[in-house]
C-alpha cells in the first residue's frame, strides 16, 4: 500500500552564504577559467598507417604509430575513419593530441590482461599500480577525444567475470592505504583481479571529451584523477557492467560536465577525493569547482558525492537537469566515520526526477561502516526547485553522525508527488526548510464537525 505524506514547512533554523540563491557568478567564474585544449594542425589517419576497420585485425600498431608521429610533430589530430577497430592493448596519450572518431567509427579493446602494462592509477580511492586503462594519460595536457564514434571496452564477457574474484585484492588495497604502504610497493596486475578503468587521465590538464558514445567498460568509464581544467559535453553512455560509473572526478578541479545523456549500470557522476588515511593526507587537493548542468540521468544514482571523499569535496554546482530513465536515488551524498574530510558548499537547483527509491539522501553513516575515529563534516548544502514523481522509500533523508552533525542544509521548493515515507532528519542542525511538499499539498483545514 502506498502512503502519501504532506510536509509543508515555512521556517528556518539557520542559514549560510548566498541565501539559497543559486550562485551563478561562481559557476560562470569556473567555466571561464577552464581552458580547452590547443592542438597543432598536424593530422594523420590511422588507416594510412595500416589500421583496418574490419573488427578483426589488431589496429594497435597503427594507433601507436599515429601517437608517435603526433609526438614527433609536437601534437596533432589522430583521425579514425568509419569502421570497427580492434586494439589489443591500450592507447597511451602524449600531450597536444586529439583523437577524433568520425561518424560510424568504433574502437573496441581486446581483453587479454597481458596486453595492458602496469601503470600508476587508483582503485576505489587508493593509489597503486594496476593494469592500464584502455585509454590512459599521465602528466599530459591539451588532450581531446571527440567525434560521433563509439569507444567500447568489450568487457561484458571478459573483465566482468573478475567482479566475483576481486574481494581479496580490494581488501588488500585498503590495508595498504591504512598502513601507508609506499605506492611503489602496491603492485597489482598478474595474479590479481582489479578491473581497469576504460578512460583515465592522471596529473593532467586542459582535457576535452566531446560527443563520443561510451559502452561496456571494465570498471569506471571516465576517471579524472589529480587533473584539472576539464570539459565533458555531449557524451552518450550505454554502459551496463558492474561499477560502470559514468564520470568519476577524484582529487580534480575546474570541471564542466554538460549536455550528457547518461545510461549507466552505476552512478552517473560520482565525485570522489581519495579514501581514508591516504585521502586525508592529500587534503590540499580536494575535488572542487565542478559544474554539472543540462544533463539527462539514467542508472543507479544521478549525482553522488563519496563515499571515497577523504581529501574533501567542495564548490559543486548542479543545475537544469532531469531524469531520462530509472534511478535508484536522485542525489546521494555518502560517507562514513573512517573517511574524515568534509563536504561543503554544494548546490542543487532545478532538477526533475521520476520514480526513485529515495529522492535526496545525505548520510554520514554509509553502510554503517567505520570505526568512529574519523567522521566526516557535511555542511552548507542547498537544494532548490527539485521535483520528483514517486518515491518508493523515503523522500528526503538527512543523517549525520552523533558527534559530527550535518549542518546548514537548505531545502527550498521541493515537490515530491508521492512517497512511502516523507522525511527523516537525524543528527543534524541548522536545517532550513521552505515550500517542501511531499504528497498532496495541504489546503484550507476542514471545519470541525
Amino acid at each position: 500500500m502506498k502512503y502519501k505524506f504532506v510536509v509543508i514547512f515555512l521556517f528556518s533554523l539557520g542559514c549560510f552564504a548566498q541565501n539559497n540563491i543559486f550562485p551563478s557568478d561562481s559557476v560562470n567564474a569556473i567555466v571561464k577559467r577552464i581552458q580547452l585544449p590547443i592542438v597543432p594542425s598536424y593530422k594523420i589517419e590511422v588507416t594510412k598507417l595500416g589500421a583496418k576497420g574490419d573488427s578483426i585485425s589488431n589496429a594497435k600498431p597503427a594507433f601507436d604509430k599515429a601517437m608517435a608521429l603526433c609526438k614527433k610533430n609536437n601534437g596533432g589530430t589522430i583521425i579514425v575513419p568509419k569502421g570497427i577497430y580492434t586494439l589489443n592493448g591500450p592507447i597511451h596519450f602524449v600531450s597536444n593530441v586529439k583523437l577524433h572518431l568520425e561518424d560510424g567509427a568504433k574502437i573496441r579493446f581486446g581483453s587479454n590482461p597481458k596486453d595492458y602494462p602496469l601503470v600508476l592509477t587508483s582503485w576505489e580511492g587508493t593509489m597503486l599500480y594496476n593494469y592500464s586503462p584502455m585509454i590512459y594519460g599521465n602528466n599530459v595536457q591539451n588532450v581531446a577525444i571527440t567525434g560521433n564514434g563509439i569507444i567500447d571496452g568489450e568487457a561484458k564477457n571478459t573483465w566482468n567475470k573478475w567482479k566475483e574474484l576481486e574481494k581479496k585484492d580490494q581488501m588488500l588495497t585498503r590495508e595498504m592505504n591504512h598502513k601507508n604502504t609506499p605506492v611503489k610497493e602496491r603492485i597489482f596486475g598478474e595474479g590479481h583481479y582489479l578491473r581497469p578503468q576504460l578512460i583515465q587521465f592522471v596529473n593532467s590538464k586542459n582535457l576535452l571529451f566531446e560527443n563520443i558514445q561510451i559502452e561496456d567498460a571494465p570498471f569506471w568509464c571516465i576517471h579524472l584523477l589529480k587533473s584539472k581544467s576539464i570539459t565533458l559535453r555531449g557524451l552518450k553512455y550505454n554502459a551496463h557492467n558492474y561499477n560502470n560509473d559514468g564520470i568519476d572526478p577524484e582529487y580534480s578541479s575546474d570541471i564542466l560536465i554538460e549536455n550528457i545523456q547518461f545510461d549507466n549500470a552505476d552512478d552517473n557522476v560520482a565525485i570522489k577525493s581519495g579514501r581514508d588515511d591516504e585521502g586525508r593526507s592529500n587534503s590540499k587537493t580536494p575535488s572542487e569547482n565542478i559544474v554539472i548542468r543540462n544533463c539527462e540521468f539514467k542508472g543507479l544514482h544521478a549525482i553522488v558525492i563519496g563515499s571515497e571523499m577523504s581529501a574533501g569535496v567542495r564548490n559543486v554546482y548542479v543545475e537544469n537537469s532531469k531524469f531520462r530513465g530509472y534511478l535508484k536515488r536522485g542525489i546521494f551524498i555518502k560517507t562514513n566515520s573512517d573517511r574524515g574530510g568534509s563536504i561543503k558548499n554544494i548546490y542543487f537547483n532545478n532538477l526533475a526526477f521520476g520514480k526513485v527509491e529515495d529522492c535526496i539522501f545525505i548520510t554520514a553513516n554509509y553502510h554503517g561502516e567505520g570505526s568512529g575515529l574519523n567522521p566526516s563534516k557535511i555542511s552548507d548544502i542547498s537544494f532548490s526547485n527539485i521535483s520528483c514523481n514517486e518515491v518508493t522509500n523515503t523522500g528526503i533523508v538527512i543523517e549525520g553522525y552523533p558527534n559530527k552533525k550535518v549542518e546548514n542544509i537548505k531545502l527550498d521548493n521541493i515537490t515530491i508527488a508521492s512517497a512511502k515515507n516523507g522525511m527523516t532528519v537525524t543528527n543534524s542542525e541548522n536545517v532550513s526548510i521552505n515550500e517542501v511538499i511531499i504528497g498532496e499539498k495541504a489546503t484550507t483545514p476542514s471545519a470541525a464537525k
